[in-house]
């Protein structure tokens, strides 16, 4: 599995939009030094990959900022988040190293050898994490630096069916579901995505999944960072777990464009 050109992009919107669309899982590449770490033969790994990736949600992310009348700013992962997760803490702080999931997996979705228990994760973390974490900091600095602040969208889906890896897969399964924090996710923000995804069912409140993503360097410091964490039930737009899109994503995206033109005037 040869690794793209690079491995992150930060796509630009309109100059006057806060707004950053973060996709940090929504890619299956891995590169061939990395694949070599990784337990798996060929076919099982496909299949992690398929419950794993957050298919589909580049796309969404995408076809959102096309039909924003102000284009937000887009930040991709183009690798597997088998390669590194961006969003964990690299550190003893990550609640997932329970379930081997921390910055480097060593376990799979289904808790089975990803790679060796003992692996080192500093290789990875220094070539892939750092500079992912660095490049996401910087594109926060440039809203607040043009625009006076910065609303980071991160971007996400996940199973209809709970995985054996989840610390909090018994709670409820909304069609959409809001990760909010309580320093970065302010009323105006979360009433917002309310009223945008309203249109696409049911939704809930950091379950299953919780939190959003803000750099380390902002996080719980600046009231002008601005957090959400979208997470959209894969049935409601896909076939899972790895297939095709469906019509679901089209009205996703509307929604996701709803949020993104209401931001800079209500929050």
């Amino acid at each position: 599995m040869p690794g793209p050109a690079a491995p992150f992009d930060l796509l630009p919107g309109a100059a006057d939009s806060p707004v950053i669309l973060h996709v940090p899982h929504s890619a299956r590449e891995i590169p061939a030094e990395v694949r070599a770490g990784i337990v798996l033969d060929d076919a099982a790994l496909e299949r992690e990959l398929d419950h794993i990736t957050d298919a589909h949600t580049a796309e969404l992310a995408e076809a959102a900022a096309r039909l924003a009348g102000t284009a937000p700013w887009r930040f991709v992962n183009r690798l597997s988040r088998l390669v590194v997760d961006p969003e964990r803490f690299p550190d003893e702080r990550e609640e997932m190293l329970a379930a081997g999931m921390g910055a480097v997996y060593t376990r799979t979705t289904h808790q089975e050898a990803l790679r060796p228990a003992d692996t080192d994760p500093e290789p990875l973390v220094e070539r892939y994490f750092r500079p992912y974490a660095r490049a996401m900091a910087d594109a926060v600095a440039d809203r607040l630096a043009s625009t006076g602040r910065a609303v980071v969208v991160d971007v996400h889906s996940y199973p209809s069916t709970a995985l054996p890896y989840e610390l909090r897969g018994a709670g409820p399964r909304p069609p959409v579901c809001l990760g909010t924090d309580s320093f970065h996710t302010p009323p105006g923000l979360l009433a917002a995505a309310r009223e945008a995804f309203a249109a696409c069912g049911e939704t809930g409140l950091d379950s299953p999944f919780s939190g959003t993503y803000v750099p380390l360097e902002f996080y719980g410091t600046d009231v002008r960072v601005g957090a959400l964490m979208v997470e959209i039930r894969r049935d409601t737009y896909m076939t899972e777990p790895g297939g095709p899109a469906g019509p679901g994503l089209d009205r996703l995206a509307s929604a996701l464009a709803t949020l993104v033109e209401t931001l800079p005037v209500t929050w």
